[in-house]
């Protein structure tokens, strides 16, 4: 069968859920076993982000594109912002209803962006029920955006008033239309972005985090594995509205390469799969609807090419 934990569906015609379980139809069984892995794969959205809105998943065709090959896929839905802290008890105990649900031991969770701290978290204080911790472009290593947009705020108060009931209008939307109804915080949000919280966040969740500027962390920490990837390329399709959005924001790195919100160094996490995809933050889990480059590999087999990754480790 296939899983999914589902936040409330829009509008007044579906029912309010927190789990979705469909029957999977005979046409519909894994053929190949290439995705089954050992423990469910635990998706776990980044800032701003959701399970499904509109129709419209954050991991766009990820969940599916797994399942199609045998693997038992959850989405998960925490705040859209808030501390990674607050966000990774929300997870913890969507991780424990998911074990329940499936009597499995542990979990492999996969977190995009400032769903990597999320994850990371829950690995460090229940390092019994992760198996393994990847993060896609993940801010574990801060992002100048955030630098900057906190020192604006902080030395300009109309600024940072302006930005704060801006994003919080934004965040309280995605709220709603996705039907989380979560606790929602912008600055602590955008606040644990920064050089200095996430410095102090990896001095108490170290795990697979790299000891240099560029390296890579420990491939296996109190019995979790770590792995990563990212893309390094802004603009990707012409297309995509937010690719221009995602190309200014790249001017911030001064020349460092970075997939327009996150430098590929900064989204070193464990054994790095590759950090210089041609995708930018969006491109990564699928979005916007798909729109991503031709001219690289399509988001979902890479999902596809790390869940046979993860089988073949026995994860």
């Amino acid at each position: 069968m296939k899983k999914i934990i589902a936040a409330a569906a829009l509008g007044a015609a579906l029912t309010t859920t927190l789990f979705s379980v469909p029957v999977m139809a005979m046409s519909e069984t894994p053929q190949t076993g290439y995705t089954e892995t050992r423990y469910p794969i635990v998706l776990v959205h980044g800032f701003l982000g959701f399970d499904s809105v509109l129709g419209i998943e954050y991991f766009y065709k990820v969940a599916e594109t797994l399942q199609e090959d045998g693997a038992d896929v959850f989405t998960v839905a925490v705040s859209n912002t808030n501390f990674p802290e607050y966000r990774g008890e929300q997870l913890l105990q969507q991780v424990e209803e998911i074990l329940a649900i499936t009597g499995a031991e542990k979990v492999n969770l996969i977190g995009h962006s400032h769903g990597s701290p999320t994850s990371r978290y829950v690995a460090s204080v229940r390092p019994d029920l992760v198996a393994s911790v990847t993060g896609v472009s993940g801010v574990n290593k801060a992002t100048p955006v955030a630098d900057t947009l906190m020192e604006w705020s902080e030395n300009q108060a109309v600024f940072g008033a302006a930005f704060d009931a801006a994003i919080g209008t934004l965040s309280a939307a995605v709220d709603f239309l996705s039907g989380a109804n979560q606790e929602l915080d912008v600055m602590a949000s955008v606040g644990s972005m920064t050089t200095a919280a996430t410095e102090a966040f990896n001095a108490q969740h170290p795990g697979g985090i790299p000891a240099t500027d560029c390296g890579e962390g420990d491939y296996e920490y109190n019995g979790v594995r770590y792995y990563s990837w990212s893309g390094a390329k802004p603009l990707t399709n012409v297309l995509d509205i937010s690719d221009a959005g995602m190309g200014l924001l790249a001017l911030l790195y001064l020349g460092e390469k970075n997939d327009g919100l996150v430098s590929s160094c900064s989204s070193h996490l464990g054994l790095v799969i590759r950090d210089d995809y041609r995708m930018n933050h969006l491109d990564e889990v699928n979005q916007i609807a798909g729109l991503v480059s031709p001219l690289e590999t399509n988001p979902t087999a890479v999902f596809r090419q790390h869940a046979n990754r993860l089988k073949n480790r026995g994860l």
